[in-house]
């Protein structure tokens, strides 16, 4: 677990102009903009986004690299890390070592909010659109400002873990070119395979007060807007880059506490859709290392061992 950080706001002195300064130049084609800077630690800075996708301010957490400085002109590779449902942007920093695994590499690492269930996806609310549009944030706004204030490159890889592995291999699919390339760690990666995968999701969105057809609609009656969202049914976009996917299968296992229970209502599902998927990209002659090693819960001890195996993937790819 990492140890305790320390929140220290910049509000003065130098470092107060050039943050200041920064976000006033990182500004999105739509106008998306940064309102806001807490240096957490010296390598740990988060950004608050004034976003019209969303239509109220997100934060986004980054990792930077020794020898970045605000308002850098390099570029560097990125690793964007997306979080799962029921958290938020400081999941990957509170629960891994993902700092300390990273702190040798040049490269960024990001970490945005998706929403407690956000599900990666701009909604339909009943074919109104608008808020929460949180696709249209990741991968316009976000990727805009980082790109025009923080030194983020066009260098990308893309992981998350369960509703952030469907994020990391949806976003993957839906802009093609976009990521160099992309890892799911116990993810939702066939979300149409069952009824029993449908209801998990909607499920999830509504035991947090969400409608569940505000998503993606109804699965049978919208089945064309679950399928442009859904890894399995994009897969052919997923050819050119190379994929890692990983899943445990819901019983305890060796890195998980002594006396724990089955999860018979998650990791099962995640294996059984990111089975699928692998068999998929598979059949379509793509690049995938699957990594389904059995005895495991739906839990953080197996995410982070399986970000250090996937990791050295992900650097390769992205030149880091």
């Amino acid at each position: 677990m990492p140890a305790q950080i320390t929140r220290r706001t910049f509000v003065f002195g130098t470092a107060a102009l050039s943050s200041l300064a920064l976000s006033g130049t990182a500004v999105a084609e739509n106008g998306a903009r940064v309102v806001g800077e807490t240096q957490i630690n010296p390598r740990m800075l988060d950004i608050t986004i004034s976003s019209p996708a969303l239509e109220t301010n997100a934060p986004v957490r980054l990792l930077v690299p020794t020898g970045w400085t605000p308002g850098t002109t390099r570029a560097w590779p990125v690793l964007y890390l997306l979080h799962g449902a029921g958290d938020d942007y400081t999941s990957w920093t509170r629960s891994t070592d993902v700092a300390a695994l990273t702190a040798q590499k040049n490269m960024l690492v990001v970490m945005p909010s998706g929403g407690r269930d956000g599900f990666y996806s701009d909604w339909r609310n009943h074919g109104a659109g608008g808020a929460p549009r949180w696709a249209s944030f990741h991968l316009t706004e976000v990727v805009q400002i980082l790109e025009r204030g923080y030194g983020a490159g066009t260098s990308r890889a893309i992981a998350g873990l369960s509703m952030g592995g469907f994020g990391a291999m949806s976003y993957a699919a839906r802009r093609p070119g976009m990521f160099r390339a992309a890892a799911s760690y116990s993810g939702l990666l066939h979300t149409r395979q069952s009824a029993r995968s449908i209801s998990l999701i909607q499920g999830v969105l509504l035991k947090d007060g969400y409608d569940p057809y505000a998503l993606w609609g109804d699965a049978a009656l919208n089945a064309d807007v679950w399928a442009a969202h859904n890894p399995y049914d994009l897969a052919d976009k997923l050819l050119g880059i190379p994929l890692y996917v990983s899943c445990g299968n819901g019983q305890p296992g060796a890195l998980d506490p002594s006396g724990a229970l089955p999860d018979f209502a998650v990791e099962p599902v995640c294996l059984d859709q990111s089975v699928a998927f692998v068999h998929r990209i598979q059949q379509l002659g793509g690049t995938v290392t699957p990594h389904f090693y059995g005895a495991g819960l739906h839990s953080w001890p197996w995410w982070q061992r399986e970000l250090h195996t996937s990791f050295p993937m992900l650097t390769r790819a992205i030149g880091a």
